[in-house]
């Protein structure tokens, strides 16, 4: 088997501080795991268990409306999460698509 190139899209992670990191995103990859591969300062306490809310990012409206449904473990984490939005999710739990091209996923001020 030879090996293919992964496929990306590029992302902008937006830091608390303002911070925009354009990075390329791995397709089918979670933006918890994303954002360590590209050293983007983004707590995942638990590692992705769905078992704290340190991943929390907010997605623009447009973004949020096409992303599949929330668990209701991820509901009560993100009851959990500050500077909690409308269209907060868990990185932890959206893989990248495709469509995610040229997006900006904010990191909220967790208050430190």
């Amino acid at each position: 088997a030879t090996a293919t190139a992964t496929a990306t899209v590029p992302i902008t992670y937006v830091e608390p501080n303002g911070e925009e990191k354009e990075i390329q995103a791995e397709i089918g990859k979670n933006l918890l795991d994303i954002a360590h591969d590209n050293n983007i300062e983004l707590e995942g306490a638990c590692g992705g268990e769905l078992a704290c809310a340190t991943c929390h990012l907010i997605f623009t409206k447009d973004l949020y409306d096409t992303l599949p449904p929330k668990l209701d473990e991820e509901d009560d984490m993100l009851d959990l999460a500050f500077e909690l939005t409308e269209t907060s999710r868990l990185g932890c739990q959206i893989c990248v698509r495709k469509d995610f091209a040229g997006t900006k996923v904010r990191i909220p001020d967790d208050g430190f």
